[in-house]
C-alpha cells in the first residue's frame, strides 16, 4: 500500500525560533505555531479554535527563521509529520508528534528601520506600496 505525508500550515509563531547546531555544524531550529479555526456552530455563535503545532526545521531555514522570524509572525510551511520517541529517566516511553518543515514561507515584512533584505523583500512586486491602509 503506498502512503503520502505531506503537511502545509499556515500559522503564527508562538515563540521565538530556538536555533542550535548539531556537532557537525548543520543549524536546527524548533519553535511552535498556532493554528486559528474559526467558525460557527449549530445556535450561530462563532467559535475560535487553536491547534498547536511543534516545528522543527534543518539547514539554512533554521538559520534564517532564527535570524528574522519572532513571536506572532506569520508564515506558511510545507513539510511531513515525524514522531519523537524517547525514555525519561524513570524509563518511561514518551512519544510526540511534530512537523518537520521543509520549507518555510514567511509572510510578514520587515519594518522600515531593517536596513537588511528579508527573503519576502525580495519577493515583493514593483508596485507594492506600503501607504496603503488595508
Amino acid at each position: 500500500m503506498a502512503s503520502m505525508n505531506s503537511v502545509v500550515l499556515a500559522g503564527n509563531l508562538t515563540r521565538k525560533p530556538e536555533v542550535r547546531f548539531t556537532d557537525g555544524g548543520t543549524a536546527v531550529a524548533e519553535f511552535g505555531l498556532a493554528l486559528n479555526e474559526n467558525y460557527k456552530n449549530k445556535a450561530g455563535e462563532l467559535v475560535e479554535k487553536v491547534v498547536f503545532v511543534d516545528v522543527t526545521t534543518w539547514g539554512k531555514q533554521a538559520e534564517a527563521a532564527g535570524e528574522y522570524l519572532d513571536k506572532g509572525s506569520p508564515i506558511m510551511l510545507q513539510g511531513r509529520l515525524q514522531l519523537d520517541q524517547w525514555e525519561t529517566e524513570k524509563k518511561e516511553k514518551r512519544q510526540k508528534l511534530t512537523v518537520r518543515a521543509d520549507r518555510i514561507q514567511f509572510l510578514h515584512r520587515a519594518p522600515a528601520s531593517n536596513s537588511r533584505p528579508t527573503p519576502t523583500d525580495a519577493e515583493a512586486p514593483a508596485e507594492y506600496d506600503d501607504d496603503v491602509p488595508f
